[in-house]
């Protein structure tokens, strides 16, 4: 693999996007249907592209937002939808497009009160705290990230009533859907102006910051965390967990230094990936350069990429560690959810370990969070995870 000479070094400005360009080409360009890369095409549960390619788009996010909606109605599903966005630029004006169809379809949509930015596991969790005890009405969620990926991207997901990232079946259903509206130019698409959205019976903002924080004492051990007395860090990299840190110190009376506030849709403080690309890549020695520096002010340093479903974890001896060397996989329920997809959580590395505590539920969330939410909806919520 051929290293830039830029890797590991502050992002020049010639390097940084053109926002004003970037959205304008999200509103006036059309995709080229005619070209594979230009049509929706879900990924790791969602579509990713940018508006300098023709692939992340307003028509995409209009076309995607209506087959979610459609295929919601073909399931049954009739609860609220949780939508969170990070802090990509194009994370904002695809939130609005969305709100503006789910407005028209009639569809309840909870969002972060004031306009503000939600991690993916924060929709996760709302999606499975409101849908427990229930059989009907149930809830579902959007999340609009392009992950780790660079500032031009964008990324939009949508998570089913299991909490989890949607599965193939539904992946293709939705994909094929949104790209059978974009070739009838989303004649089909229902859709009303952003302030009938906003002001509208259907648009709910919420805190959703606070029911998280205050819930995290039910799976992990903060009191543990508070009595080590460990010096900690964690830098957001500019995502959607930079504003959930403080209130996680004010809560468990933690001491965890956040060393990069900043929230800037460039991601001009990041540093050079390997291969010359500003990438929000939490387990890439080269993007987490900055952390890196700061081994041995801490005990132990973490990073979050800007849906905060990845985390990369620094340490005084190691440096960056390895993901797969502290890889968390289930002891019995390997098997049970397929050897291939335990695999693919470990190249996936996206980990948040909880600590063990007696009665907690013992578990890291993994790229393969899908396979183990199915588990834990079948009432097997007492498995043992072993952290590597």
């Amino acid at each position: 693999m051929d290293i830039s000479p830029l890797a590991g070094k502050p992002a020049p400005q010639e390097m940084l996007v053109d926002l004003a360009r970037l959205e304008r080409e999200y509103y006036e360009r059309w995709p080229d249907l005619d070209d594979p890369e230009e049509r929706v095409s879900f990924g790791t549960s969602g579509h990713r592209g940018s508006p300098f390619h023709g692939s992340f788009t307003e028509a995409h996010i209009l076309a995607i937002t209506q087959a979610i909606c459609d295929y919601r109605r073909a399931q049954g599903t009739d609860g609220p939808l949780f939508m969170g966005k990070d802090t990509h630029a194009l994370s904002g004006p695809a939130q609005r497009t969305a709100l503006e169809v789910l407005a028209a379809n009639g569809v309840q949509t909870i969002i972060q009160e004031a306009d503000g930015v939600t991690p993916t596991p924060v929709v996760s969790r709302a999606i499975l705290v409101y849908n427990r005890g229930r059989i009907r009405h149930l809830a579902d969620g959007i999340v609009i990230t392009p992950s780790h990926n660079p500032p031009e991207d964008g990324g939009f997901k949508y998570n089913p009533t299991n909490g989890g990232p949607a599965d193939i079946d539904v992946t293709h259903w939705v994909q094929n859907r949104a790209n059978e509206l974009l070739r009838k130019r989303n004649a089909d698409v229902k859709r009303v102006t952003l302030a009938a959205a906003l002001n509208g019976s259907t648009t709910h903002q919420q805190d959703l910051i606070h029911p998280y924080v205050d819930d995290l004492r039910n799976v992990v051990d903060m009191e543990a965390i508070r009595a080590a007395g460990l010096k900690l860090a964690v830098d957001p990299l500019g995502g959607a967990a930079v504003h959930y840190w403080e209130p996680i110190n004010a809560v468990y009376k933690l001491d965890i230094d956040v060393v990069n506030p900043r929230v800037d849709p460039t991601f001009s403080f990041m540093t050079v990936d390997h291969d010359g690309q500003i990438r929000m890549d939490c387990s890439s020695p080269y993007a987490m350069a900055r952390l890196v520096g700061l081994k041995d002010r801490y005990r132990v340093a973490f990073a979050n990429d800007p849906d905060s479903d990845r985390h990369g974890i620094v340490t005084p001896g190691a440096g960056l560690m390895n993901p797969n060397h502290y890889q968390a996989g289930p002891r019995r329920d390997r098997q049970n959810a397929g050897q291939q997809q335990h695999d693919r959580s470990g190249r996936e590395q996206t980990r948040a370990a909880a600590v063990r505590g007696p009665g907690r539920l013992q578990m890291v969330r993994t790229g393969a969070f899908r396979w183990f939410v199915l588990l834990w909806r079948r009432g097997e919520r007492r498995r043992q995870f072993l952290a590597a």
